[in-house]
């Protein structure tokens, strides 16, 4: 039997209280336990067609679960106790795009049960299950890991089997797109779902093939740190998110029309198909060809990286992270003056390798690549400044230090 650790067994406590206080029988069940996500590159590129690179990260969503023998769903979340237990039964759930939950976290597994009927999935079994979860609201990919845990569940509850996991990545992506309505693409809900212990995960959407890439030897000792701004950022549909994937998608259809040979901005990867295009279109369309050159340029940043990490070059790899956030800041303009108060106080800390601004942008969460030893001299230097700088978020905002892991995990005989 595979044992939680000390935060695993604090989460537990809470569910089994939750379950108690709200007629939800779990008591023999399992627990899934699935991470949040850290992204080392390309951040944004997922709808763009760039190649993905990332790793796991220890801030977790738990569900504890059991089929109940009914059609029903009964699911509480103790993060958002006012919502009560979503309750339904399957293929009874709101029209996409519902006004009537869009403030509510149910949108998720309405969506989860919309989509999985919509594509040919025989649900038959119901579930009784109470979730938690401790990963900061934007920039983590909390959303993504709750998509396939719940999906994950309702399989294993039905005995679905899934042969290509890749199916899970597109049935999360699609709950978010077609029933919530928020316009993500595919790299949260796979750097979560194929997350490796101690591994980083490379994703090449050409192919959709998934392959693992270790630390080299040599590399010094460093940790994932991030930076949770206390904001809270809307779904990525309300956000600056949209605007920028719109942008993406018109320069394409631009380009195309001029009879570029092109289906994303990913495909402009030589220097002088670059240089043509920025020439003919740079002064017309400035804004979207300023969305070009970050990708063009994130793109060149990312074969660098990867080859650094694999030599265990992490003082390299922190570097390329921090130029990305420059670029994320000043050509792609999805950052936030929160999420750059952060980097800013950072950036000052000796040791700290590279940082920048996460996940879909405007509010939540930014990341560092920061040495062993200097991680305690962060986070008094956070204490320190963000609250000056930032007095609403004063008692809302922490720092996560990070380890990389499993996406996903099963946990049997606790309940």
């Amino acid at each position: 039997m595979m044992e939680l650790t000390k935060e695993g067994q604090a989460a537990l406590d809470i569910i089994l209280k939750a379950a108690k206080d709200n007629g939800i029988d779990v008591k023999g069940g399992k627990i899934r336990r699935t991470s949040s996500r850290f992204c080392l590159g390309v951040e944004h590129g997922d709808y763009n067609g760039t190649e993905l690179f990332g790793v796991g990260t220890d801030r977790f969503i738990w569900l504890a679960y059991k089929p109940n023998g009914t059609k029903k769903i009964r699911l509480y979340s103790a993060n958002f106790p006012d919502d009560g237990v979503i309750e339904f039964e399957h293929g009874d759930v709101p029209e996409p795009k519902s006004e009537s939950n869009a403030a509510t976290w149910g949108r998720f597994p309405y969506g989860i049960d919309y989509i999985l009927r919509r594509e040919g999935y025989e649900l038959s079994q119901g579930i009784d299950g109470v979730l938690y979860g401790n990963i900061p609201g934007g920039g983590m990919s909390r959303s993504a890991s709750l998509c396939n845990n719940l999906i994950l569940s309702l399989f294993d509850a039905n005995d679905i089997e899934v042969e290509n996991k890749l199916a899970i990545v597109d049935l999360a992506q699609a709950v978010e797109n077609d029933y919530i309505g928020s316009p993500c693409g595919k790299l949260d809900q796979t750097m979560v779902l194929f997350a490796r212990e101690g591994m980083a995960t490379y994703y090449n959407p050409k192919d959709r093939s998934i392959d693992y890439v270790s630390i080299g030897a040599g590399a010094i000792d460093f940790r994932i740190v991030v930076l949770d701004t206390g904001t809270d950022r809307p779904g990525l549909e309300k956000s600056t998110y949209k605007i920028r994937r719109d942008e993406c998608e018109k320069l394409v259809a631009i380009l195309q029309k001029a009879g570029f040979d092109i289906s994303c901005l990913a495909d402009i990867k030589d220097d002088a198909l670059y240089e043509k295009v920025m020439s003919k279109f740079g002064q017309t369309y400035p804004d979207l060809c300023s969305r070009l050159k970050y990708i063009f340029n994130a793109q060149k940043r990312f074969y660098q990286m990867l080859e650094a990490c694999k030599a265990g070059d992490i003082e390299t790899v922190g570097r390329i992270f921090r130029a990305d956030g420059i670029g994320l800041r000043d050509d792609y303009k999805i950052s936030g003056p929160e999420l750059e108060t952060m980097c800013d106080i950072v950036r000052t800390v000796p040791g700290v390798l590279g940082e920048r601004m996460l996940g879909g942008g405007d509010k939540g969460a930014s990341g560092a690549l920061v040495r062993a030893e200097s991680v305690k001299t962060v986070k008094n230097a956070v204490d320190t400044a963000y609250p000056r700088s930032c007095p609403d978020y004063a008692e809302k905002y922490a720092v996560h230090v990070c380890k990389v892991v499993d996406g996903v995990r099963i946990y049997e005989g606790l309940l």
